[in-house]
Parts: C-alpha cells; sequence; structure tokens
C-alpha cells in the first residue's frame, strides 16, 4: 500500500529502458522525506514501443502523474512527442525533464544545468577558462558542449575517435566549436583550463587510456561525467599529475533539482547527506 505522500501528493516518473539501474528514485525519495512534501516518484519501465502511449496517457490525464524524467533510449522521443519542448531541448533534440502545464506537455533538458552547477559547486571559477577539451562526441557531449558555449566559454575543442561525428557536433554548436581527432589531443590541451571525458571510457572498472594532462594551464579542472567509480582512471591520472579534479556524481544529483521543482512546488537542496546516501547505493552495487 501506498504511503500517505504518494497517497496526496503529485506523482512523478523516471523512465526508461531498462530502468532498473536508476537511482533517481533514491534521490527524488530523499527530498520528499526531508522537505516534509507530500507526493511519490517511482521508476516506470516502458519498452521503446510503448513509449507514445505512455506520453499519450500522461498527456491525457489518465496515467495519474503530472510529469516526470526520461532516460537512455527515450530522450528523443520524448523531445519529439512534447507539445512545448523549450529552446534547450530544441537545439539537442532531445528532453529529459516532462511536466504538465494548463493541459500541455513541456519539456526541458536539464543535463547541461546540472553539469556546470555541480563545477559551481565544486570548483568555483572554472567557467574562467580560455578554452575547453571535450572528450567523445557522442549523446552526452551535446548537452555538455551546449552548456559550456552558454555560460561564455569562448573555444571548445571537440576531440573524437571518429573525426566525422565531432564535425557533425562542431556543425550544430559552431563557431565556438571545433573538431578534432585522438591524435590533435595534445596540441588541443595546450592553454586550455577545462577537460571534460564525456565518454563511458573507465566506467565500471574498464580501462582507460593513459593522457598527459600537462598541456593544461597549471590551473585547469579536470572532470568526468562517468560517476562509477567515484574516481575514475581519468581523474586519478589527471589528480597524480597535480590538477584539480570533479567526479561527475554532482551532476547527477543537481541535474535532478529542476523537476523536483516542477513537479512538487520546492527546490531542493544538493547536501552531503544526499551525495553519502548515494555513494553507500553505489558502493553495494
Amino acid at each position: 500500500m501506498d504511503d500517505s505522500r504518494e497517497t496526496f501528493g503529485p506523482r512523478a516518473f523516471v523512465t526508461g529502458f531498462p530502468i532498473k539501474h536508476s537511482r533517481s528514485p533514491l534521490i527524488h525519495g530523499y527530498w520528499l522525506k526531508t522537505l516534509g512534501v507530500p507526493g511519490s516518484y517511482r521508476a516506470q519501465e516502458v519498452a521503446p514501443g510503448d513509449f507514445p502511449a505512455f506520453i499519450a496517457s500522461l498527456k491525457s490525464g489518465d496515467s495519474g502523474f503530472v510529469g516526470g524524467n526520461v532516460t537512455i533510449p527515450h530522450k528523443e522521443m520524448a523531445f519529439k512527442l512534447a507539445d512545448d519542448p523549450d529552446t534547450l531541448s530544441e537545439e539537442l533534440g532531445a528532453s529529459n525533464t516532462l511536466w504538465m502545464e494548463e493541459g500541455r506537455l513541456k519539456a526541458t533538458n536539464t543535463d547541461g544545468r546540472g553539469f556546470t552547477a555541480n563545477l559551481d559547486e565544486k570548483h568555483p571559477g572554472w567557467d574562467k577558462a580560455p578554452s575547453a577539451v571535450v572528450l567523445g562526441a557522442g549523446g552526452a557531449s551535446r548537452s555538455i558542449i551546449q552548456a559550456l558555449r552558454d555560460r561564455g566559454i569562448k573555444e571548445i575543442h571537440l576531440v573524437n575517435r571518429t573525426i566525422e561525428r565531432a564535425k557533425e557536433l562542431a556543425d550544430r554548436f559552431r563557431p565556438s566549436v571545433s573538431a578534432h581527432s585522438l591524435a590533435a589531443l595534445s596540441e588541443v590541451m595546450h592553454g586550455a583550463g577545462l577537460f571534460v571525458n564525456t565518454t563511458s571510457l573507465g566506467m565500471d572498472g574498464e580501462d582507460a587510456p593513459v593522457i598527459d594532462f600537462s598541456p593544461l594551464l597549471s590551473n585547469a579542472v579536470v572532470t568526468d561525467v562517468v560517476y562509477v567509480p567515484l574516481k575514475t582512471p581519468f581523474l586519478v591520472q589527471a589528480e597524480q599529475q597535480g590538477f584539480a579534479v570533479v567526479d561527475g556524481l554532482g551532476m547527477l544529483l543537481h541535474q535532478a533539482v529542476p523537476g523536483f521543482e516542477k513537479w512538487f512546488g520546492h527546490r531542493p537542496h544538493v547536501d552531503e547527506k544526499l551525495r553519502t546516501l548515494i555513494i553507500r547505493d553505489m558502493d553495494k552495487h
């Protein structure tokens, strides 16, 4: 049986396929409890073929949800099916946060805001970097590039194993972004104040290539969107070479803030207790 918070408050969801790995219910459940807000947040596994019907039930009100988060592989479809995607979603072609407002399905993408909020918290002043290097041109890199550009980073070097993929993204975000092959990594790192890994390299104990971070500015920051393990091989290497590092867990936590505020009417705070809660859960698995 649902508890009183679930029975009498707004209901929100996170959907993906698969979705059992998601830590979003733990994050939002923590905020609901600590803020004393009535409501519920739960994982809803939806297969790709069933996603349009799921969104239709959200729009009609039949689902009982006021909105929710969307993760892989539904972000692009969520954008397409939304009535009013915002400009962030429009440029990315993907949405991760949905909510009903005046009978219409609104959509945004909070990944970039989560990324910058994490850096703001852990290393204020990072955005003074004259240039940034982004490793990887996959799905995760789009919102990172967008966020860096919108924050005022004038020069963003996108480095990818496949140069064609990097060029596609550079064309989307020109003139701030230039595309490079892996062979140019050391060259474009010269004088950069920020290095971001957006690839899955080093995730879950997998090996990652050795990188010489010395061409970066001495006060440069190295960060990673991967947060399992918390200190990835790239972050370990950078720290050993004397650079400040910021792990990727904060991005996960901060990207959840706008959605909670939309659904439950309270702006939550990312605190150390929440971070510790998620790290303990990561350690269990």
